[in-house]
């Protein structure tokens, strides 16, 4: 049995990408429904391009075409590890309970930024206000990433549903995986050794209930909570043999499965040994000798004094404590990497055959190829006065050249494409228009603002006396609430969605609204992209002429989408003025609403409401995929 030492480690150059990804089983979608409307055209086409070597393919599905079942489809023609990327916690939280449901007997992960609440490290030089990183990380959420890279090291059947927190650096799955080691039942080993292994690996002893990252000893029995599962691994020894591993319910002390070998992974992923921080610490050390040269000679002593005394306080801490505060702009120095070369994110957890879908393209696209720019200025301004080494610029989000690089297919999802995503695919444009249900995409009115209040009450109030759901969407968050303070003292059953939200309370929100807690939410451009809400039969646009990023076609399009989910759909635009990008989104809508009503009448089909099962939120949904009586069994995941 091989422990993580300095001696003697598995390494990914003793196992390859399929060696170390080969448990699991095929994709299977689970569905009572099959292919219909555009959807058995658009998943051939899509795997014709594929199967043909081409890089970037284009699906323009209409909001309610089924596009999430479409990529499930596809995903199960391929059979390749998928990474689906969303614009958003909330969209990302939603797909990933679609697919679970889809992918009841495969490994559906949720991969998002850990933060409710984060404000960077920044410096603001005509001020000279200095700001601290602030930070609020969520336990569970956090889980769940681990989660994501455990099932990656794992199994070969995983689909990850990511924000654009995967381009971030995290630490390497070489690391990960050297510093990992085995269990099987009948293996001999000193029972201190085991200790000392899960010590090394940043898990802490507790004499209370082990939480995650955390075991406990009672007698020869070694209870350990991994990082990354809701369960927890119970050792049971009998003197230096390990006599039996079972799965445990941490709250009941029920045995769920017996099991005969598993693997421990860290519980951190950003890790590495104490030889490796010595020799971080002395690079550091090196740099930052450079660096104070280097301002001295520019005349910049105030900068060269505090780099050295922020600095070389990190690197006392490094050296005897192996932390520090911001350790994460040390990170090139902790990988041994070269200076520019970009971080280890999640895509290289993934297998060199990985898929890339981007869902709601047009705005995850831009997204992507932004957030270094972003932080490539904050991060440059830090580093000239002072605060950072020029290393620190190296603790950065993937290019998209970078991420485009590590990506060999991609598939771009929307309503509205971007230029962007049409020109990279070259004609490889599928298109996916027709419904199944045959639902028609919602009839559009342009309603003066004079006494738009009144109008949208009654509105409101008609719909809800029908059971049906209504969202508003305003341009400014102070709009969002006056109207919500407005609707609630005129007795309307009202929620506000606002940035402030975290992450999982989000889709909570959600399924409140679909359940009927209340009937009206309002938010400003948090209602646009995907969500899927059949609940909903009135889209109120206020301010819909006042053209920008949150009222152009593009944006109206995905909006007016919100409606075309109930066969009752409509989309009310209060505005005193027709703009241009108001009637490019009136005429497409318009353009889709004829064809789909031309394909019903060739077929007979009568426009169905669509029926969706509320979800439960990402936690809760994902504790019951993995129970071993639901779906995958402990044991088959954790082999490796």
């Amino acid at each position: 049995m091989a422990f993580p030492s300095e001696n003697r480690r598995i390494t990914l150059a003793e196992h390859t990408a399929d060696q170390v990804i080969r448990a699991g089983q095929p994709f299977q979608v689970v569905s009572p429904h099959t292919p219909s409307g555009d959807q058995p055209q658009a998943i051939a086409g899509l795997e014709k391009h594929l199967r043909a070597g081409e890089s970037d393919v284009v699906l323009l599905g209409a909001t309610g075409t089924g596009k999430s079942a479409t990529t499930a489809w596809l995903i199960e023609k391929l059979q390749r590890p998928t990474l689906v990327l969303a614009p958003n916690k909330t969209l990302a939280g939603q797909l990933a309970n679609e697919l679970r449901e889809l992918f009841p007997h495969n490994a559906v992960e949720y991969f998002v930024s850990f933060y409710d609440h984060y404000r960077p490290e920044s410096y603001a030089p005509s001020t000279d206000t200095y700001f601290a990183k602030e930070s609020v990380s969520n336990k569970e959420v956090d889980r769940l990433r681990h989660s994501a890279t455990w099932s990656l090291l794992s199994r070969r059947d995983v689909i990850v549903v990511a924000s654009v927190s995967c381009i971030y650096g995290l630490g390497t799955p070489q690391s990960y995986l050297d510093r990992s080691f085995q269990l099987s039942v009948g293996d001999t080993v000193d029972r201190e050794e085991v200790l000392a292994a899960l010590v090394d690996i940043q898990y802490t002893r507790t004499d209370g209930e082990p939480a995650a990252g955390r075991f406990r000893v009672r007698g020869d029995t070694i209870d350990i909570h991994p990082a990354y599962e809701n369960t927890m691994l119970r050792v049971e020894m009998f003197g230096d043999t390990v006599e039996r591993l079972t799965v445990v319910d941490p709250e009941t002390g029920e045995v769920r499965e017996v099991i005969d070998r598993t693997r421990v992974f860290p519980a951190t992923h950003y890790f590495a040994g104490p030889e490796r921080m010595r020799t971080a610490a002395d690079s550091i050390q090196a740099e930052l000798k450079e660096r104070i040269a280097e301002l001295t000679r520019a005349g910049k002593l105030l900068e060269a004094d505090r780099l050295q005394t922020r600095t070389e306080y990190d690197i006392e801490l490094i050296r005897h404590t192996q932390v520090a505060s911001g350790m994460e702009n040390y990170s090139r120095h902790l990988d041994g990497r070269a200076p520019g070369a970009p971080p280890s994110t999640l895509l290289d957890y993934f297998p060199e055959d990985m898929l890339v879908v981007i869902d709601e393209s047009h705005v995850t696209v831009p997204q992507l190829s932004g957030m270094s720019h972003g932080d490539a200025a904050r991060k440059n301004t830090l580093v000239e006065h002072g605060f950072r080494l020029p290393s620190a610029m190296d603790n950065r989000p993937l290019t998209w050249s970078e991420f485009a690089a590590r990506c060999p297919q991609r598939v771009y999802l929307s309503a509205t494409p971007g230029r962007f995503e049409l020109t990279s695919a070259r004609g490889a444009v599928v298109e996916q228009i027709i419904r199944p249900t045959g639902l028609l995409d919602p009839q559009v009115t342009v309603k003066p603002t004079a006494g738009q209040m009144d109008d949208l009450l009654a509105e409101i109030r008609e719909r809800s006396a029908r059971g049906e759901r209504t969202l508003v969407t305003t341009l400014t968050k102070r709009m969002s609430e006056e109207l919500t303070d407005y609707l609630d003292a005129e007795g309307v059953r009202v929620r506000y969605l606002h940035s402030g939200v975290t992450t999982l309370r989000r889709v909570e929100l959600l399924a409140d609204l679909r359940r009927g807690e209340y009937d009206v939410l309002v938010g400003i451009n948090l209602l646009r992209e995907g969500l899927d809400l059949p609940e909903v039969s009135l889209v109120a646009i206020l301010d819909a002429d006042q053209d920008g990023i949150f009222r152009n076609d593009t944006a109206l399009i995905q909006m007016i989408g919100r409606a075309a989910r109930n066969v009752s759909g409509e989309v009310h635009m209060y505005a005193n003025r027709l703009t241009p990008s108001m009637a490019r989104a009136i005429d497409e809508t318009n353009r889709r609403r004829a064809l789909q009503t031309a394909h019903n009448e060739t077929h007979g089909i009568r426009p169905t409401a669509l029926r969706k099962k509320i979800r439960h939120t990402v936690s809760v949904q994902y504790a019951e995929s993995q129970h071993p009586t639901t779906g995958t069994s402990y044991n088959r995941r954790m082999a490796a």
